[in-house]
Formats: C-alpha cells, sequence, structure tokens
C-alpha cells in the first residue's frame, strides 16, 4: 500500500538530509508504528506518504513513494486527499471551520460526497471518537485532547484507505487515548484501513502494531518486523520492554497483562526489598526546608542551572534560586471558580505548592487542568476565591514583575517562540529576565546540544521547541514553574532529560506544577498527585497512594507488579 524506494530528503538551507536513502514497504490492512529518537526525521517519512513533503514543505526528494500505486511526485497532496488521511502533531494547523461538526463534514465537501452520505459518516464518527456531545461547540473551546479527537475524526470521515498519524495520543488522557486506538484497531481489522502511525508514548501503541519500523541515524537502513524483535533492540522502548529486559525474558513482553504472567519469578526477586528513592519511605516527598534536599555535586544540565541559580550570573532582583527558604507555600489556591462561558472550568478548588514541591495535575481532556495552570500564571481571572504566588495575586500583577514569580510552558511551545533565531530568542529572554548575556543560551546548549545559533525555532522538533521555550522561562528562575504536558513530542531519552532538569530545580527549592497525562513521568518525578475531575479536586496525596489506587492512571511497572509498592524501572533496578 505505501512503498518508499531509496528515498532521501533534504530542506533548503539544511547542512544534511534529513531522511537518507529510506526504503519500507507497508503492507495493506496493517498497523505499522514508526519509532526511533526525536529528531530523526519521523515527521517527515510521515508527510512525504501524503504529499506535503516536497509539494508543502520545501526540499528536495530524491527517489520514489507510492502509495496505492500513486506517486506522491506527480500527485500532490489534494490529489492524495481520497486516500491518505493525516493528522499532524498540531491538530490547530489542521482546522479550517469554526465548529466540531463542520470540521468533521468538511473534508467530505471538499470531496463532493453526497449530503445523506456526509450527515451518516459525521453520525458514525461522533459516536466512535466520544464526540457527540461537542458536536456543537466551537473548536476554540475545546482542551488540547479534545481538538485531537476532532482532528483524527475529520480525516477519519472521507473513509480513506491509509492514515497517517503524528503522535495521535500525545494530548490524550489514558482513557481516551484507548478509545482512539480502539477505533484505529477496528479500522484495521474491520474495514482493512492502512495506517501508518509514530508515537513516543510507546507503553500506549505498541501491543496493538502489526509491525514496528525504527528509524535510525540518517543513512542507517529502517528496521521492520514484529514488534518484540524490534523493541529488543530499539533505543526507545516502553517501561514494559525496559523491565523485561531488567528481568531477561525472552521473547519481550509488550502489554502489562503478558508481563503479569511472566513476573513471577521477578515478584520473587523483590520479596523483602522496597523502593529506594532518596528518603526513608522510597517515594519522592516534598522537603520540608532546602537542607534536607540538598542535591549532591551537579553536572550537565544541573551544572548549568546551579551556576544561574546560585547567582554566577545577573539576576533580577528578588529572583534568585533560594524559594525554598521562604516559610509558607509558594502558590495558595483558595475556593478557587473560574467559568468560560456558561462552562464552569473549575468549582472551589483549593491547592498548596510548597517550594521544592513537584505536583502533577491530571485528570481526563477538559477537567481544568490548564486553567488551574492558567489562574496560577495570572492568564485567567477568578470568578471566586483566591490565588496568591509569591504573595502576588496573579492576574492583578504586572507581567514583568510575574514572570520573576512564576514561569508557564503552555502545551504549544511555540507560544512562547516569536523570534526567528535559536540566538534571539535567548537574547531576548534575557533581557526580559534580567539576566546576564548568555544565560539563556547556556540552558539551550546542554538541553539541546549540537542546535546552531542560527537555526529558526520552527525548524525543530516538537520536543526541541518544548526544549527551547523551557530554557527562556527558565531563564529568569521563576519561584513557581509551570509545565502543560510537557512531555509532548518526547522520546524516552529527551523525557529522562527533562526529568533531571526538573528533579534540580526541586532540589534547588523551586516549586513544579505540571499538568500531565503521562502517568510515567509522574511516578518518576511528582511528590503528590492532584486529580480533577469536571472542574473539581477529586484526589490529592502522596503519588505512590494516588495513582496504584486509579487504574487510569496507574504506571506500567504498579499495574505488572501490584501489589508490591513499585511505580517505575529505575526502582526496581536499584533494588536488584
Amino acid at each position: 500500500m505505501i512503498r518508499f524506494e531509496n528515498v532521501t530528503v533534504t530542506y533548503a538551507d539544511a547542512g544534511a538530509p534529513t531522511l537518507v536513502g529510506v526504503d519500507l514497504a507497508v503492507p495493506e490492512g496493517e498497523l505499522v508504528l514508526l519509532v526511533g529518537p526525536s529528531g530523526v526525521g519521523k515527521s517527515t517519512l510521515l508527510n512525504a506518504v501524503s504529499g506535503l513533503v516536497p509539494h508543502f514543505t520545501g526540499g528536495t526528494l530524491r527517489g520514489r513513494v507510492t502509495v496505492d500505486g500513486r506517486d506522491t511526485r506527480t500527485h500532490k497532496p489534494r490529489e492524495l486527499a481520497d486516500v491518505v488521511g493525516t493528522v499532524g502533531q498540531d491538530p490547530l494547523a489542521h482546522f479550517v471551520t469554526d465548529t466540531v461538526e463542520d470540521e468533521l463534514a468538511y473534508g467530505m465537501e471538499s470531496l463532493g460526497l453526497a449530503p445523506e452520505v456526509m450527515r451518516r459518516r459525521v453520525e458514525e464518527t461522533l459516536d466512535l471518537l466520544g464526540l457527540a456531545s461537542l458536536r456543537d461547540r466551537p473548536i476554540a473551546t475545546l482542551s488540547g485532547g479534545q481538538r485531537q479527537r476532532v482532528a483524527i475524526g475529520s480525516v477519519l470521515t472521507p473513509h480513506p484507505k491509509v492514515l497517517v498519524l503524528d503522535e495521535p495520543t500525545s494530548a490524550l488522557d489514558p482513557a481516551a487515548a484507548e478509545e482512539v486506538l480502539a477505533v484505529l484497531q477496528r479500522l484495521v481489522h474491520d474495514l482493512g484501513t492502512t495506517v501508518l502511525m509514530a508515537e513516543h508514548r510507546l507503553e500506549r501503541v505498541v501491543q496493538y502494531a502489526d509491525q514496528v519500523a525504527l528509524l535510525g541515524a540518517p543513512g542507517a537502513p529502517v528496521v521492520l518486523g514484529p514488534p518484540a524483535e524490534v523493541m529488543a533492540v530499539s533505543p526507545v522502548h516502553p517501561p514494559v520492554v525496559a523491565l523485561g529486559r531488567l528481568a531477561g525474558w525472552d521473547p519481550l513482553a509488550l502489554s502489562v497483562r503478558d508481563a503479569r504472567r511472566r513476573a513471577g519469578g521477578l515478584r520473587e526477586r523483590l520479596v523483602g526489598l522496597s523502593p529506594v528513592r532518596g528518603d526513608t519511605t522510597g517515594y519522592p516527598q516534598a522537603p520540608a526546608s532546602r537542607e534536607r534536599s540538598a542535591p549532591e555535586a551537579p553536572s550537565g544540565v544541573r551544572a548549568v542551572l546551579s551556576r544561574l541559580l546560585r547567582g554566577d550570573a545577573a539576576a533580577p532582583a528578588g529572583s534568585a534560586g533560594n524559594a525554598g527558604n521562604a516559610g509558607g507555600p509558594v502558590a495558595q489556591v483558595r475556593g478557587l471558580d473560574v467559568r468560560r462561558g456558561r462552562v464552569e472550568a473549575l468549582r472551589d478548588v483549593g491547592l498548596d505548592v510548597r517550594a521544592g514541591e513537584t505536583v502533577a495535575v491530571m485528570g481526563r481532556n477538559g477537567a481544568g487542568k490548564s486553567t488551574l495552570l492558567g489562574a496560577l500564571a495570572g492568564m485567567v481571572e477568578p470568578a471566586g476565591g483566591s490565588v496568591l504566588v509569591g504573595g502576588r495575586v496573579p492576574h492583578r500583577t504586572p507581567p514583568r514583575e510575574l514572570v520573576r514569580q512564576v514561569g508557564l510552558v503552555p502545551q504549544e511551545p511555540r507560544d512562547l517562540l516569536y523570534a526567528d533565531t535559536v540566538a534571539a530568542e535567548c537574547a531576548a529572554a534575557d533581557a526580559d529576565a534580567g539576566a546576564g548575556p548568555g544565560a539563556c543560551r547556556a540552558l539551550v546548549s546542554e538541553l539541546l546540544p549540537g542546535v546552531a545559533d542560527g537555526t529558526h525555532p520552527r525548524d525543530l522538533s516538537e520536543g526541541q521547541r518544548l526544549a527551547l521555550a523551557l530554557a527562556v522561562v527558565l531563564t529568569a528562575r521563576p519561584p513557581l514553574l509551570l509545565l502543560d504536558e510537557p512531555t509532548r513530542g518526547l522520546d524516552y531519552a529527551a523525557k529522562a532529560r527533562l526529568a533531571g532538569v526538573l528533579k534540580g530545580l526541586a532540589a534547588d527549592g523551586h516549586a513544579i506544577v505540571m499538568a500531565t497525562h503521562d502517568v510515567e513521568l509522574a511516578a518518576e518525578l511528582a511528590h503528590r498527585v492532584v486529580v480533577l475531575a469536571e472542574g473539581e479536586v477529586v484526589a490529592d496525596g502522596p503519588t505512590h497512594e494516588v495513582v496504584v489506587s486509579s487504574p487510569a492512571f496507574a504506571p506500567q511497572v504498579a499495574k505488572i507488579l501490584a501489589p508490591q509498592p513499585w511505580l517505575t524501572v529505575s526502582q526496581v533496578e536499584a533494588a536488584l
């Protein structure tokens, strides 16, 4: 159905090709999962299937890509629209109408389908993706995950033979992700649809793949094969695979169910042992004081951050990284109510965040997580209750003062990036924060090794843009750091680097609140988990208590080794 023959893609002004000599064949009616580290060209490969590369993106494509016999060199995206449906990493870039129902119908209108056919397919798609209650909603009012489902639905209604999906579950809560993956399974098994999908959250999808295609460094051949065989050699793999490698399972288990059946021997080895994570309980706990969490000698990113936080670079007054010396909470929320039109986004929310504490805010899409971060960042005015950050009311504090107290990295990092080059972004961040020249660039160099000063932010991958936005925000060294879906677009290695940075910040006394669907990140980093539902707090407690008690938010290791108290592979490895 899809065939790549010696395909090389080189973008204009790029120093090297993004793809080199790719040969790949995707059979009809199979779900093929494309994996590989960030920045190796997965999005480029997917866009080549739909003809967006090179007709829309520019650059040069050598070799041949055919889809259902059509050559993408001679067929533009419009001429492939009836065969290929594409959803990219950014659903907002795809929308052309204002409401959910209109968006689902638009693709069929473009193909000239009969009105009665369009009506039936819209209803089917609304039910398939759980969007019926949102059919009349303006797209601008939807949460990130809801928009993602609408974007997927908009390409399903024309009934294409091929679906190309780039990070389709990245913005979805676990339950919504399962719904979308179940739909994809039905399309593959019942309708014979061919699905080519790239996804970093392999713990969600690898067990559903018929084959896995591993894309390595440019010039290396694409490895295509059964999921267990490819995962055995892949540098990116989910926790269930990491646990299987640690335990020596052969073949590897890819699902929690299979892993539980094989984990008996591992459970016996772990009897009498307990997680060790730097405290006596074995779980991450917010330090009562800065002294309790004093870090070891730093290196890498920690070295740069620690140097900046100690004040070795010029800093704005009152913004040094000694937030942990304050006696009270860094942020206080009392009886918070927020309304968006007729929707009550938050209702009677209370929350305290202490210095040195990392809090994960979880819940289904639309539960109010981003709204809560917006209220803490001064972007949302409460309808009732109060919010204090560093003793200030955020929405009444001038932005130049507020940036010294709280920094927000939004779901879409490009919202913070407006300059034409990485160097210009860093210079602007230094100026806005009152930091010494080179402070932001030092962070970027560690978070994004090898990225040149002249690189345009739009040429970075999603994960690289996130790292750049994080460096911009950290330059001001705010005592409170807010992250909205911080691992969207990140592979496991990039997530590990981000986790190291955030652990260092918490150890240096900074409070961190992150809204996330990434249960593995919460298990690794969070001292507390707060669960929101319909705008209300339904759970607030230590991570190991909250996530283990919830099937939706429990990490893979907790499910596999239950009832033993393990959350992450690193805990198990350290104990063994």
